[in-house]
């Protein structure tokens, strides 16, 4: 896996160990030489994981669209900074850069970037692997909701299989790095 898009909040949240977990996850990505794939922006946890990263020597892509630049949110430090017409752009452009997806905690731009990145997979448009790097399990809640699609026959277990989650960042990497099997878990029935 050479890059990896990381979706995230644009807010620290009410816990300082999501903050420690963007940057280690930064950091890790630096140190494997994956490039780091993100919205552009330099706040909350989003502008964390890019500060690690590059702190840590690594690549950073950012993408934004040009209305956000204008409001002085985008990262100038990135290696790399693209700036877009819009949000639609914004993703199609970062999974195209992409190896593979993580989301982080965040808020409905995370749970946009996500649940569009896995529909994209379930109906064919890329095979890459995502995950949840579920710190301070914050994402217990959706693997709930999604578990509740699977049993009521809403989401095939094959695409449910596909999300992949860990509680640390070297858990998830190693995770998305390994060939798609049905070992994956069936998670939901947990």
């Amino acid at each position: 896996m050479k890059s990896v898009v990381v979706f995230c909040g644009s807010r620290f949240g009410t816990k300082e160990i999501y903050r420690h977990a963007a940057q280690k996850l930064g950091r890790e990505l630096a140190e494997r030489e994956v490039t780091l794939v993100y919205g552009g922006g330099h706040v909350g946890l989003m502008g964390a994981v890019a500060e690690a990263c590059l702190d840590a020597g690594g690549k950073v892509i950012g993408v934004i669209p040009q209305f956000m630049v204008e409001r002085e949110l985008g990262y100038g430090a990135c290696s790399q900074l693209e700036v877009v017409d819009s949000m639609h752009t914004r993703k199609a452009r970062m999974a195209e850069l992409a190896d593979g997806f993580i989301a982080m905690p965040g808020g409905f731009g995370t749970f946009d970037e996500l649940f569009e990145i896995l529909t994209w997979g379930q109906i064919g448009l890329h095979e890459k692997p995502v995950g949840l790097l579920n710190t301070a399990d914050y994402f217990v809640p959706l693997r709930a909701m999604v578990a509740q699609a699977v049993n009521e026959g809403f989401v095939k277990e094959s695409d449910a299989a596909k999300l992949l989650c860990a509680n640390e960042s070297h858990d998830l990497l190693a995770l998305l790095q390994q060939k798609p099997s049905s070992s994956a878990g069936e998670w939901w029935k947990t």
